[in-house]
C-alpha cells in the first residue's frame, strides 16, 4: 500500500513561514489563522508534509483498507493562494458556504488570496462543524 505523503514532521511552523512564504501579507495572514486555528481547535500547529500547517489530528480508514491520520484543521500559504482545510461535507458547511466570500473550492479544500477576502466568522463555524463532524466520524484528537 502507498505510504501517506502528508504525514506530521518535526519541521518548525515558523522557520517555515519565515524560510517559504515570500509576501508580508501572506506571512500577516499566515500568523493570524494559526492565532485563530489554535484557539478554535485547542490545538499547537504542526507542520505536515512540506507546506500544510495542521492542528489536532484525526485518524481516517477508507473501504479500500488505506488508512492514515491528517490534521482536524489546517491550512497551506501556497505561493498563488492560500489552501483552507477547514471543510467537511455536511449540510450546515454547504450552507456556511453561501456567506464565506471571496473564494473558490475544490473537493474538501477552500482556496483564497487573502484573509480579507473570507468571512472569519465563518471560517469559525466551519472549523467547528468540521471538528464535530470528524469527532463523530473518526478517531480523532478531539475527544479529550
Amino acid at each position: 500500500m502507498a505510504k501517506n505523503k502528508t504525514t506530521e514532521t518535526k519541521v518548525d511552523v515558523f522557520d517555515f513561514i519565515e524560510s517559504y512564504v515570500d509576501n508580508e501579507q501572506k506571512k500577516a495572514d499566515s500568523y493570524k489563522l494559526i492565532e485563530l486555528m489554535r484557539e478554535w481547535s485547542g490545538f499547537e500547529p504542526k507542520m505536515w508534509g512540506p507546506t500544510i500547517i495542521g492542528f489536532g489530528s484525526y485518524h481516517y480508514k477508507y473501504a479500500s483498507g488505506h488508512e492514515g491520520d491528517a490534521p482536524l484543521l489546517g491550512f497551506s500559504p501556497r505561493k498563488a493562494q492560500f489552501s483552507l482545510y477547514v471543510y467537511s461535507k455536511t449540510e450546515k458547511s454547504d450552507t456556511l458556504l453561501l456567506d464565506l466570500g471571496k473564494f473558490k473550492m475544490g473537493k474538501a479544500c477552500i482556496y483564497f488570496k487573502k484573509l480579507t477576502d473570507i468571512s472569519i466568522p465563518i471560517v469559525e463555524k466551519l472549523s467547528m462543524e468540521t471538528i464535530a463532524y470528524l469527532n463523530e466520524h473518526h478517531e480523532c484528537s478531539c475527544r479529550n
